[in-house]
C-alpha cells in the first residue's frame, strides 16, 4: 500500500483532470446551482409582492422539466401512437419527433432577462421611437379572482406590439407571448425564449405537432401563466382589423375546462401614427400572401439612416403610439352558447375593435379620403365635427388641442409626401391612396 507508483505526466493529468470533473458535477455545481436557485427564488418573491399578478411556478420551473412534462402526457402519449400507425414508423422515431416538437415549443423563461433586461429595451426602444399614451386603463387585475388566468387580446398592426404591451405591462404581470416562425433565428430565438415567449408554426398540418402545442397551452393556461395573444393570428396586411383565428383561444378554453380554472380576457387596442413595416405590408397584401420580403440590406440602411439623424440632431420621433384597455371579459360570466370559440373570439374582437385609439394621423387620412380635397378650415371642422361623433370612442388629442392635432398629423402626412397642398387644398398625394388608407381602415369602423 505504500509502494510508488510512477506514471507518465500525461496519464497524472488525465487523471487530474477526471477528478476535478466529478468533484466539480458531485459537489461544485450543485451548490453553485442551489445557490443560485435561491437567489432566484428570492428574487422572484420580491418581484412577485409588487407585480398585480405574480409569476406563476409553472413558469419558473425548469425547462427540460417541462418538456418531459409535456411529452409524457398520456395525450401526448396516444398521439405519438397514432402518429407512428398513421405514418408507418416506429414509436421510438414518433417519440422523438414529439420531443422535437416540444423543445422547439416550450420556453426557458428567466426572470432576469424579462425583468432586468427585457422591460428596459422595451422601455428604452418605444420612447425613443413613438411618444406613448396609454389612453384609457380601467382594469385592475389586482381585483381579478386570483385563481383565474389572465389573458391579454390584442390586435396586431406591428411586431411593435409585442415591444409595447411588454413596457406598458411592467407593473402587471411577465407576459408569455406566442410567436412565429420569423423569431426563430438563433441569437433572437435564445432571447425570446428566455422571455417566455412559446414558438409556434401557424400553418402546420401535422397532427402530432398540434396535439403537442395544444397540451402546451392547455398546461400553462390550467397553471395560472398569464399569457399574450393575437386573435387576428398574424399582422393585418391593410390596417383594418382581421377575422379572429380560434386556434390558440380554442387550446385556452379546452385547459381551463380541464382544470377547472376560470379566464378573464382582457382586450388591449393599439394604434400608432406610423406603423415601421406599412409599405412592405401593403406590398404583401398585393401579392396577396403573407410573404414579408425586408432585405437585411435594407434594414440596415434604416438603421444607419436614423443613427445619422440622430447625431446631426434631426431625428424626432414618429407620432404617437396609444395603447388602450377595453373592457374585461370573464368565462364563467358568459353562457354556454357564447362560450364557443367562435362566438368568443367574436365577442372579444368586438370589444378590441370599440377600444381602438383614434390619432390624428388616421383620422386626417381617413377624412382626406372620404371627402376628397379640403381647404384648411374645411379639414379642422371636418376634424372637430368627426370627434362629436367618436364620444365613446378613445381619442387622443395631442395637447389637448384640436387645431394642434390637425397641424401634427398634417405634418406626420407631408414628412412622408402622403399629402399634398395644391391652391389651398389639401389632399392625399397620387398614387399613396394605399399607404394613406392602411391608417385611415385602423379606425373605419368607429364610424
Amino acid at each position: 500500500m505504500t509502494s510508488q507508483v510512477t506514471l507518465p505526466l500525461w496519464a497524472f493529468i488525465l487523471i487530474l483532470l477526471f477528478a476535478a470533473v466529478t468533484f466539480a458535477s458531485h459537489f461544485l455545481f450543485p451548490s453553485v446551482r442551489w445557490f443560485f436557485r435561491r437567489r432566484m427564488e428570492r428574487a422572484v418573491k420580491r418581484l412577485n409582492a409588487r407585480l398585480e399578478r405574480p409569476i406563476q411556478p409553472f413558469k419558473l420551473l425548469r425547462r427540460q422539466d417541462m418538456i418531459q412534462r409535456l411529452v409524457y402526457d398520456p395525450e401526448i402519449t396516444q398521439a405519438i401512437v397514432d402518429h407512428a400507425k398513421a405514418e408507418g414508423v416506429r414509436e421510438d422515431v414518433a417519440f422523438e419527433r414529439a420531443r422535437r416538437y416540444a423543445k422547439e415549443i416550450v420556453p426557458s423563461f428567466s426572470a432576469w432577462a424579462y425583468f432586468g433586461f427585457a422591460i428596459r429595451a422595451a422601455r428604452f426602444l418605444s420612447t425613443s421611437l413613438y411618444r406613448v399614451r396609454m389612453v384609457h386603463k380601467d382594469v385592475g387585475l389586482a381585483d381579478v379572482d386570483p385563481e383565474a388566468t389572465v389573458v391579454f387580446v390584442m390586435n396586431h398592426r406591428s411586431n411593435m406590439d409585442y415591444v409595447l404591451v411588454t413596457y406598458l405591462a411592467a407593473d402587471r404581470s411577465a407576459l408569455s407571448y406566442a410567436v412565429g416562425e420569423w423569431a426563430r433565428v438563433w441569437p433572437l430565438s435564445r432571447l425570446i425564449r428566455a422571455m417566455g415567449a412559446y414558438f409556434i408554426r401557424r400553418k402546420s398540418r401535422n397532427d402530432l405537432y398540434r396535439k403537442v402545442l395544444a397540451k402546451y397551452v392547455q398546461q400553462a393556461t390550467g397553471a395560472g401563466v398569464t399569457q399574450a395573444v393575437f386573435p387576428e393570428g398574424g399582422l393585418s396586411l391593410d390596417g383594418s382589423l382581421a377575422s379572429p383565428k380560434v386556434g390558440i383561444l380554442k387550446y385556452i378554453l379546452e385547459g381551463a375546462l380541464a382544470a377547472k380554472r376560470d379566464v378573464v380576457f382582457v382586450p388591449i387596442a393599439l394604434n400608432y401614427d406610423r406603423v415601421l413595416e406599412d409599405t412592405i405590408l401593403l406590398r404583401a397584401q398585393a401579392k396577396g400572401e403573407r410573404k414579408f420580403h425586408a432585405r437585411i440590406s435594407v434594414v440596415f440602411t434604416a438603421i444607419l439612416r436614423q443613427i445619422r439623424l440622430r447625431i446631426t440632431g434631426k431625428f424626432h420621433r414618429f407620432g404617437y403610439a396609444a395603447v388602450s384597455f377595453g373592457q374585461p371579459l370573464t368565462l364563467s360570466e358568459v353562457s354556454e352558447a357564447e362560450s364557443t370559440p367562435d362566438a368568443l373570439s367574436s365577442a372579444i374582437m368586438e370589444r378590441i375593435a370599440a377600444a381602438v385609439p383614434v390619432l390624428s394621423v388616421p383620422l386626417i387620412s381617413y377624412l382626406l379620403l372620404t371627402n376628397g380635397p379640403m381647404k384648411r378650415d374645411a379639414l379642422e371642422i371636418a376634424f372637430a365635427d368627426s370627434l362629436k361623433s367618436l364620444e365613446s370612442a378613445q381619442v387622443h388629442i395631442p395637447r389637448h388641442n384640436r387645431d394642434y392635432a390637425v397641424e401634427y398629423g398634417l405634418r406626420n402626412l407631408r414628412e412622408r409626401r402622403l399629402v399634398v397642398e395644391n391652391a389651398g387644398q389639401i389632399s392625399i398625394t397620387v398614387g399613396q391612396e394605399a399607404l394613406a388608407g392602411f391608417y385611415a381602415n385602423s379606425i373605419r369602423h368607429l364610424f
